[in-house]
């Protein structure tokens, strides 16, 4: 096996927020990110359009509550929904809360750095990823 959401998610760990028989909810630890998730098809799927409409709509729908769950929780400037799948071809969005002072703001996560990310910020921000995780087992329960 050498997907490393495919193992991710064949191993129990706590990053693994909600689970369903299609997808997983998972916290990334990204130091610079507090916040940053991934909502993840559990079969290793290449391509959206490779699964059925039925579960293409299963995924974004998870998407757009972890979206809501992060904004509420965390009040970020914006949020940043993105799919590639590039370094790892298997089905996956990453929900990513920005502000207007993380590292790269207002540049993508992996553009060039704009700034050294306030230690305090980043500390504030961790503190809340307790209240998102209950935030998003809530929002994708309901």
């Amino acid at each position: 096996m050498s997907c490393d959401l495919c193992k991710l998610l064949s191993a129990p760990t706590e990053a693994v927020v909600w689970r369903d028989d299609r997808l997983a909810v998972v916290l990334v630890d990204e130091p610079g990110y507090p916040g940053f998730t991934r909502v993840v098809w559990n079969e290793h799927v290449k391509e959206m359009t490779d699964l059925a409409p039925q579960d293409r709509d299963h995924v974004m729908h998870a998407v757009w509550k972890v979206e809501q769950a992060i904004r509420d929780t965390m009040a970020p400037h914006k949020v940043n929904v993105a799919s590639f799948g590039n370094m790892t071809p298997h089905v996956h969005w990453h929900v990513i809360p920005r502000y207007t002072d993380d590292a790269h703001f207002p540049n993508p996560t992996w553009g060039a750095k704009q700034r050294e990310a306030s230690p305090e910020s980043l500390a504030a921000r961790s503190a809340m990823l307790p209240r998102l995780r209950a935030a998003l087992i809530k929002q994708l329960e309901s």
